[in-house]
């Protein structure tokens, strides 16, 4: 490995106003999530010039070969990174669903260094308990006139979590996405997708999926991504889904 491997913080929970020993989903009034716990992964990570070999470092894919640690993400064409737009994301949605009562934990806290890579983003779920993971991202098309969202499910499952449970969330999540307002990507007709490259869906044992919350070089969804309105929009769609899989689960 060349270099230093600075590895950002594996996880931020908020254990001041968890409830330990309390039934999950019990609900208390106004925090219906007392006693869950619910992963938040915001893709990608930031990486000075001299720390970029760092990224390129091969890890296990989940399913028998290798892929990158990660990398920097994509960019919209006035230059907000999908790092900070994941995390932002995150932050939001996070502080919400701690509010009602949910022990939520990032893969990362901070837009600083490198990591985890993404086989640890997927094996954070399964080691820190959680009841379902969200990995957040934002894709880049080459083809500006591209839109919309869509989520993405490991397949063929490698576990009983990436079988109906996570295309269950998924299906959820996109519901959610478009009762919050968002359009789903042309192209894709349910708006889920079925990949077996993506380590961090491999390795979670753990219902998980991967959203796409929109294209970062069509004007419309920067635009969107860039602003604190629209990112608080996104939010409160995604922190609907996941109150609506959990309230379904139950």
């Amino acid at each position: 490995m060349a270099g230093t491997f600075a590895i950002a913080p594996a996880a931020v929970a908020d254990h001041s106003d968890s409830s330990a020993g309390k039934p999950v989903g019990g609900g208390l009034g106004e925090r219906p999530l007392v006693g869950v716990r619910i992963a938040i992964d915001p893709g990608h990570s930031d990486a000075r010039p001299e720390d970029r070999s760092d990224l390129a470092q091969r890890v296990p894919d989940g399913r028998g070969g290798r892929s990158a640690c990660d990398t920097v993400g994509n960019t919209t064409t006035s230059g907000y990174s999908e790092h900070e737009f994941t995390l932002d994301v995150a932050t939001v949605m996070a502080d919400e669903l701690r509010r009602q009562g949910a022990i939520v934990l990032l893969t990362r806290s901070d837009d600083e260094g490198v990591g985890p890579c993404v086989d640890r983003r997927g094996t954070f779920a399964e080691d820190n308990d959680v009841e379902l993971l969200l990995s957040l991202h934002a894709n880049s098309s080459t083809d500006p006139d591209d839109a919309g969202f869509y989520a993405v499910v490991a397949a063929p499952p490698l576990s009983e979590s990436q079988a109906e449970p996570s295309r269950t969330l998924a299906d959820t999540m996109v519901q959610a996405l478009v009762d919050g307002g968002f359009t789903p990507s042309e192209g894709d007709a349910d708006s889920v997708v079925e990949r077996d490259d993506l380590a961090t869906l491999n390795f979670a044992r753990r219902p998980a999926v991967l959203l796409e919350l929109g294209e970062m070089r069509n004007a419309e969804d920067a635009a969107r991504m860039e602003s604190e309105e629209g990112r608080q929009a996104y939010a409160e769609a995604l922190v609907d889904g996941v109150t609506t899989w959990l309230d379904a689960r139950d």
